[in-house]
């Protein structure tokens, strides 16, 4: 199961092919094969990365089952 790498919710919704959302801390989440990118939704709808406070240089996903099913 999909865990937010902000809060660890597990209430995380897919509002894209690739893209979730978590309702715990309103972060969006990109899953694109092993890679991941989290992104602060801002004011205006634009889309902040948040990535160098999460994972610095590179990140390696964990296997989101979910995620692939659906591409």
């Amino acid at each position: 199961m999909l865990r937010c790498p902000n809060c660890n919710s597990k209430e995380i919704g897919k509002i894209g092919s690739h893209q979730f959302y978590c309702w715990g801390c309103y972060i969006e989440l990109t899953v694109n094969g092993d890679k991941m990118s989290v992104y602060q939704v801002e004011e205006d709808g634009t889309l902040s990365s948040l990535d160098d406070l999460f994972f610095g240089d590179e990140f390696a996903a964990p296997s989101f089952p979910e995620a692939q099913a659906s591409s």
